[in-house]
C-alpha cells in the first residue's frame, strides 16, 4: 500500500502521487483478414481456429503502416481523449517487439511525430507482457516526481515476423496499437495504479521466441512457438503475479470490476479467470476481432471497453499478460 510522503519544507504529510489514467486511444490497420481468408492461404479452417483460439479475424498492416505509424495514431487519440497536447507530455514509453528499426527507438519516432520535444522516450521489450511492464515503469517515473505525464503505448506489426507457411502460428497474430496517458496526481484517493507484479524466467526461451536478430543471425527471423507448453504455463503459473498484485493492494478478486488480460487465446483467458475466481462476465475479450497483437492487445482492449461504456470512473481493473522469455506481469488500476 502507498504511504504518505513528507514535505521537508513544512514538515507535513501529503498524499502520495498516483499514476492516474486520463486518456486512452487505439489504432488498427485498415486491412481485415478473416479466418476464411487465411484458409485460402494455408491448410486451416474457420472452425479449427475459432475452436482452439476464439479468433475470428485480425487486422494486418499495409506497407506504410509501420509500428511507429500505428503507435502515433493511438497516442494521438489518447492525447485527444485526455484533452492534452504534446507540450503536456514529458515521458513516452513504447512497448514493442517489432520496432521500425534496430535503432533509434520507435518511441522517439512517435515522440517526433507528435511534436513532443521535451522529456525522455524509449522502447521497452517484454513481448506480449510489454504493456504491463511499461505501465509499471511509467508509474515509477510518475510517483517519484521524475515525470508529470506519460504516454504509454503498445504497438506491434507481428505480421512482419510471422512465418506465413506455419499454420499453427500465422493464424494467431494481428497488428495494431493502443495507448494510455498516465498523469501524476496528488489527492487522487484510491484512483490510479494501485499495484504491479512482474516476473521473468529466461529458461523458457525455446517455448516462444524469434529465430533471428541483429546480434545473432543478422536477420529479422520468424516467430517460433511451442503452443501446448505456452498454454500450460500461462494457465498454471502466471496467476502468481495476479495474486501478488491483489495482495499488494489489499484487494480481493471479488472486488474486481474488469479483468483485461493479454488477448492471446480465449481458452487461456477463461481458464485463468476461472482459476482466480473471476466471473466470466467481468472479462474484456477482443481476441475474436483483433487476434493476438502482443504488447498492443491490452491497451486496445482497454480502449474498446472504455469507449463502449463498460469501464467507468471508479472501476477496478486488472491487466495481465505473459510474453516470450518467459516474462509475465499484472497490475491493478482504479479508473
Amino acid at each position: 500500500m502507498a504511504t504518505l510522503r513528507t514535505d521537508p519544507g513544512q514538515h507535513r504529510r501529503v498524499p502520495p502521487l498516483r499514476s492516474v489514467v486520463v486518456g486512452t486511444g487505439s489504432s488498427l490497420p485498415a486491412r481485415v483478414v478473416t479466418n476464411a481468408d487465411l484458409a485460402e492461404r494455408v491448410d486451416t479452417s474457420d472452425e479449427w481456429i475459432v475452436q482452439r483460439t476464439g479468433i475470428r479475424q485480425r487486422h494486418l498492416a499495409g506497407p506504410d503502416e509501420t509500428t511507429s505509424v500505428l503507435g502515433t495514431r493511438a497516442a494521438r487519440a489518447a492525447l485527444d481523449d485526455a484533452g492534452l497536447t504534446a507540450d503536456d507530455i514529458d515521458l513516452v514509453i513504447c512497448a514493442t517487439s517489432t520496432p521500425d528499426h534496430t535503432f533509434p527507438a520507435t518511441a522517439t519516432q512517435i515522440q517526433a511525430a507528435l511534436g513532443i520535444h521535451q522529456g525522455a522516450a524509449f522502447d521497452l521489450q517484454a513481448v506480449c507482457a510489454g504493456f504491463v511492464f511499461a505501465v509499471s515503469t511509467a508509474d515509477k517515473f510518475l510517483t517519484t516526481g521524475a515525470a508529470r505525464r506519460a504516454l504509454v503505448i503498445g504497438a506491434e506489426t507481428f505480421s512482419r515476423i510471422v512465418d506465413w507457411e506455419d499454420r499453427t502460428t500465422c493464424v494467431l497474430f494481428g497488428d495494431g496499437a493502443g495507448a494510455v496517458v498516465l498523469e501524476a496526481q496528488e489527492g487522487a484517493g484510491d484512483r490510479g495504479v494501485l499495484s504491479a507484479s512482474l516476473r521473468s524466467d529466461g529458461r523458457h526461451r525455446e517455448k516462444l521466441y524469434v529465430d533471428g536478430g541483429p546480434g545473432s543471425t543478422g536477420t529479422t527471423g520468424h516467430l517460433r512457438m511451442e503452443g501446448r507448453d505456452v498454454f500450460r504455463f500461462a494457465v498454471g503459473q502466471v496467476t502468481d503475479v495476479i495474486v501478488e498484485a491483489f495482495a499488494q493492494a489489499g484487494i480481493t478478486a471479488e472486488e474486481l470490476d474488469w479483468f483485461v488480460p493479454h488477448q492471446a487465446n480465449r481458452r487461456i483467458i477463461e481458464a485463468s479467470a476461472d482459476k482466480l475466481g473471476v466471473a466470466r462476465d467481468k472479462i474484456v475479450l477482443t481476441v475474436d476481432r483483433h487476434g493476438n497483437t502482443s504488447a498492443a492487445s491490452i491497451p486496445l482492449a482497454l480502449d474498446v471497453a472504455r469507449r463502449d461504456g463498460r469501464i467507468r470512473a471508479g472501476d477496478l481493473v486488472m491487466i495481465e499478460a505473459i510474453g516470450g522469455g518467459f516474462s509475465w506481469g499484472a497490475a491493478l488500476i482504479r479508473w
